[in-house]
């Protein structure tokens, strides 16, 4: 399956194999346009042309090898998936490419089956990366990639779909734990979309007392009450042309649920003590971390009123969904604190980000991001070690997680959670950066040579890229 526009070029000394792949390419992918060159510099100049989806080129060709054409490849802006074409003879050096950048290689003669697959993955890789790179561009124009944390599958969906339901003008229901960032998705999604430049206001439904919220959401007019010398016109009235997220709308008084149905059904308020209605042109966001379907089977939450809220529904993911944003979060949380505090910036030892990554985190993010503010408290120097988190926290809460049936010395298990931090965190650092090794040190900190050695020492592939 291919979408519209996407190219597929094939590059081949031998003009025969190269047209006659092109054949089964284009009856395997009717959609794709495909296109054939017969030297490296003719490939290298359909490449600037063409920005394919997927190059396969021969490994070894007279003018410009496939090595070379990969590499002018991986210096665009939209990185094709490369497949190397190779003879048997030269699979090693088909195995190093694929350490420097490569998808895939298939050898000589090519199978259709094997052909069909390979271009398959690497049309699937290429539309990601695209759409990883359009939501990164809009993200970054907007400040969202600062705010949502994140590079594991679960976040990039949640940014996906938070994305999508902007472009819409819907009510949208944010379900998810205490301390996933619902209030961080609402605000995205208001920035996102079409009414950016108006208003965002938000309330946290349970903050305010029943008595009250009713005035502080529909306003009131003058002697509504006792104490009420002047008109107020209430937080939809603020929002005029923007969103108003109701933060925890689970928590809402029966009485306030059927005044806000009236919202959602007529798009008007009524003020209290007014006896008219004013319209409101505004978005609702509404958040809860409670099951709402079993408030409503215990008749504490109306079933219409739910229905009318879950128009678009987003999920926040807890952190034990996506431990592997931990590092990310943590080091983003130490460096936000230490520019609060106003003091010289921190880093966390590979031990003390290993415990960081075993430990449980029953209060999601939020509890993450306040851990991490008292280790920055609490640590005087550079580096935040061990003796720091069992100072803020205790040493039971800090063992590092059990990886074998046995207890292993000391030495070694401390080697081992060390080496999964560290392998775990150059695999998602070089997936962020594409492979680019010189970007992958100017983010982690380390210096070039350090971080080869450390790919070299753990056989993890992605030198190549400058």
């Amino acid at each position: 399956m291919t979408t519209p526009h996407e190219t597929i070029l094939v590059v081949d000394d031998e003009a025969d194999f190269a047209n006659g792949l092109a054949r089964l390419l284009r009856a395997g992918f009717p959609d794709a346009e495909v296109l054939v060159a017969t030297s490296g510099k003719a490939g290298l100049d359909l490449l600037g042309r063409s920005d394919p989806a997927v190059l396969l080129t021969d490994l070894r060709m007279p003018d410009m090898d496939g090595l070379e054409l990969m590499a002018h490849a991986q210096t665009q802006d939209a990185t094709p998936s490369v497949i190397l074409l190779t003879a048997h003879g030269t699979i090693e050096t088909a195995v190093t490419a694929l350490k420097n950048g490569a998808y895939d290689f298939l050898t000589k003669p090519v199978r259709r089956e094997d052909l069909y697959r390979a271009v398959t993955k690497g049309l699937e890789r290429c539309r990601l990366l695209r759409e990883n790179r359009q939501l990164r561009e809009e993200m970054s124009r907007t400040g969202l990639e600062r705010t949502l944390i994140g590079e594991t599958p679960a976040m990039r969906r949640l940014k996906e779909t938070i994305a999508a339901v902007a472009a819409s003008d819907y009510t949208v229901l944010v379900r998810g734990e205490s301390g996933t960032g619902k209030e961080l998705v609402a605000a995205s999604i208001h920035t996102l979309s079409g009414r950016a430049q108006r208003p965002l206001v938000s309330v946290h439904c349970p903050a305010i007392p029943d008595q009250l919220l009713e005035s502080e959401l529909f306003g009131h007019v003058k002697g509504a009450f006792t104490g009420a010398e002047r008109s107020r016109k209430g937080l939809f009235m603020s929002a005029a042309g923007g969103t108003i997220v109701l933060d925890e709308i689970g928590d809402i008084s029966p009485g306030i649920q059927t005044k806000l149905l009236r919202v959602l059904q007529e798009h008007e308020i009524r003020p209290v003590g007014s006896s008219g209605t004013v319209k409101v042109d505004v978005r609702i966001i509404a958040s809860t971390n409670q099951a709402l379907e079993a408030r409503i089977k215990s008749g504490e939450f109306r079933e219409d009123l739910f229905y009318r809220l879950n128009v678009l529904t987003i999920h926040t993911p807890p952190l034990r969904d996506r431990t592997d944003d931990i590092p990310l979060l943590a080091d983003h949380f130490l460096a936000q604190t230490c520019r609060e505090m106003q003091i010289a910036p921190k880093r966390l030892s590979p031990e003390a980000m290993a415990c960081l990554c075993g430990r449980e985190w029953p209060g999601n993010v939020r509890e993450l991001q306040n851990f991490v503010r008292r280790l920055a408290v609490f640590c005087p120097g550079p580096t935040v070690e061990m003796s720091h988190l069992r100072l803020v926290d205790g040493p039971a809460d800090c063992a590092a997680p059990v990886t074998e049936p046995t207890l292993t010395p000391y030495k070694d298990a401390k080697a081992h959670v060390v080496d999964e931090f560290t392998r775990r965190y150059v695999e998602r650092l070089l997936e962020r950066t594409e492979g680019n090794i010189s970007e992958a040190a100017r983010i982690s900190g380390l210096e070039r040579v350090s971080l080869q050695k450390i790919l070299r020492r753990l056989g993890i592939g992605g030198a190549g890229r400058e």
